[in-house]
């Protein structure tokens, strides 16, 4: 069976394409706008296919993965950037919601969480 890649090493193989490059990293800010266009082209394609937005007959056809690949690229650039750990990120903010939305939404297995008194 062939393993997927880790997180760690999607930052370590975005780390060493980035450092072949004498200009490195771009700042914070310009990585959020970066980051920001390309949420606004995967918003364009999810509108696109599942919304009542047609895409224009001139217009590139583009998939969903393609775009969601491409905002996955600058959020591990700016991690890095910025020094973030994103397994250590996504550990925490995994037990986060585990424990505060528990019983938030209806469970598949019937459980029901207690109320808390306001």
């Amino acid at each position: 069976m062939e393993s997927k890649i880790t997180l760690s090493e999607m930052q370590t193989t975005v780390d060493d394409y980035i450092r072949q490059f004498k200009t490195g990293y771009f700042g914070p800010l310009a990585q959020m706008a970066r980051l920001t266009e390309e949420m606004g082209e995967l918003a364009r394609e999810i509108n696109h296919h599942y919304g009542e937005k047609q895409k224009k007959a001139t217009e590139p056809a583009k998939a969903i993965p393609e775009e969601m690949g491409d905002v996955l690229i600058v959020l591990l650039m700016m991690a890095n950037s910025l020094d973030i750990d994103l397994t250590e990120a996504f550990e925490k903010n995994m037990d986060k919601f585990q424990k505060r939305d528990q019983f938030r939404f209806e469970r598949v297995d019937g459980r029901v969480g207690e109320k808390k008194e306001k």
